[in-house]
C-alpha cells in the first residue's frame, strides 16, 4: 500500500484548500478510504470517510458542511477539499485506509493563519 498526500499549505481563516491523495499498491476501488490528521501534542482524529463507490461519505461534527470528502476510482484518487478553514483545522493531514489512520500516508501540513 502507497499512500502520497498533497496540498497542503499556508491558508488564511475562512479560507480554502484541497488536498489530494494517490493511492497505489491495492484495488483501491474496492476499499472505504479515510482523512485523518493530527495537531501537534494531540493523537491521531478521525476526520472522513467515503464508501468504494463514492456515494455515501461520512464526517466528524467539527468539519461537518464545510469539507467535502470525493474520489476518483480511474485514477486512483481521494481528495478533500477543506472550506472556511478556522484555527481549529490546523495539522498534519492524511489520507488512510482505515478510520484509525493506522495505514497512512506521509501527509501534507495544513496551516491557518492570518
Amino acid at each position: 500500500v502507497q499512500l502520497v498526500e498533497s496540498g497542503g499549505g499556508l491558508v488564511q481563516p475562512g479560507g480554502s484548500l484541497k488536498l489530494s491523495c494517490a493511492a497505489s499498491g491495492f484495488t483501491f476501488s474496492d476499499v472505504t478510504m479515510s482523512w485523518v490528521r493530527q495537531a501537534p501534542g494531540k493523537g491521531i482524529e478521525w476526520v472522513s470517510s467515503i464508501s468504494p463507490d463514492g456515494e455515501r461519505t461520512w464526517f466528524e461534527d467539527p468539519v461537518q458542511g464545510r469539507f467535502i470528502t470525493s474520489r476518483d476510482n480511474a485514477k486512483s484518487m481521494l481528495y478533500l477539499q477543506m472550506n472556511s478553514l478556522n484555527a481549529e483545522d490546523p495539522a498534519h493531514y492524511y489520507c488512510a485506509t482505515d478510520e484509525a489512520g493506522q495505514d497512512r500516508g506521509q501527509g501534507t501540513q495544513v496551516t491557518v493563519s492570518a
